[in-house]
């Protein structure tokens, strides 16, 4: 039997590729992915305003497909609109609220902090994504020969400003600071992840604060990225990236979550927060670092499993 053949929407940034690349993983499609491009100035006007034409985006796709999966604003009404013209019958799913009728969608996949209820919305406890078990264990050896091995591994994966929250000095300060004192007293090698998002600035203040005991990569590499989850002992997150949060879930290990002050109502990302703390997965970062254990979160391979009941 041959494969489904996926047409993966987003608008190119990191945790929507990440969460639409691993469905389609774990759907066992050939995919290829599209970068959506709105015309002026359906870029700036919410999807529910928007018409359902094709005269909205730029994007000309010629390959087969038989599923779109999409994530993010600008991709809901290109899902819609090329289901809808299409001269066979396409499954489009997408992921996370996309402010417009549901039943545009075969399936609806929003995390639990969307609070979005349907008959083809499947709920997701944090993001979906595309990291796996396996390939998180052979990228592990990746960073062994920059790191002093007999010592434990903290991990510092960073997000980035949002509208949400702010990387201002006095904040980072406040982090580093924590992550210092245990580095310190546990006598821990610190390893520190940027994603695309991440400032060119914080990456050289992280540089000049953390003057020993550290590996700092300064450029975004999956393999780097990887590795540090593999070898860590406890896991940081700024408390910005949802995505991330949720793929270091994935490894079972103790994750803490540094906090920003937030320049507007989070309660999304407190409710994400609050449910990951009750499920025991994560912890606000204090002044300690403590192990636990928890039921690694695969959300991808549980959701999955749900649609292929639904649909195939």
């Amino acid at each position: 039997m041959n494969k489904l053949k996926g047409l993966l929407l987003t608008e190119g940034l990191h945790g929507m590729i990440s969460q639409v690349e691993g469905l389609a993983k774990a759907l066992d499609m050939d995919y290829f992915h599209e970068k959506v491009e709105l015309n002026s100035p359906w870029n700036l006007v919410p999807p529910s305003l928007t018409p359902k034409k094709k005269f909205i985006f730029k994007n000309q796709i010629n390959k087969e497909y038989d599923v779109i999966i999409s994530c993010g604003r600008k991709s809901v009404i290109p899902s819609i609109v090329l289901k809808k013209n299409s001269n066979k019958k396409i499954v489009n799913i997408h992921i996370q609220n996309p402010k417009v009728s549901l039943e545009n969608f075969d399936i609806i996949v929003a995390p639990d902090h969307d609070s979005l209820d349907g008959p083809n919305v499947l709920i997701s406890k944090g993001a979906i994504h595309y990291l796996t078990l396996d390939e998180i264990e052979k990228a592990k050896d990746y960073l062994v020969s920059k790191i002093e091995k007999q010592k434990e591994v903290v991990t510092l994966i960073l997000g980035g400003p949002t509208k949400y929250y702010n990387y201002d000095n006095e904040s980072m300060i406040q982090i580093f600071s924590k992550i210092n004192k245990q580095i310190i007293e546990k006598n821990l090698q610190l390893i520190i992840i940027p994603s695309n998002r991440t400032p060119e600035k914080i990456i050289q203040f992280a540089k000049e604060y953390f003057n020993k005991n550290r590996l700092i990569i300064d450029n975004v590499d999956k393999q780097a990225y990887l590795s540090s989850l593999a070898l860590a002992k406890y896991i940081i997150v700024t408390c910005d990236s949802s995505s991330m949060i949720s793929e270091a879930a994935l490894t079972g290990k103790p994750i803490y979550v540094a906090m920003l002050p937030s320049m507007r109502n989070d309660k999304r990302f407190q409710k994400l927060r609050n449910l990951l703390e009750s499920m025991n997965i994560i912890r606000k970062l204090e002044d300690d670092l403590d192990t636990w254990s928890y039921e690694k979160l695969d959300e991808t391979n549980r959701i999955a499993k749900q649609i292929k009941e639904k649909l195939f």
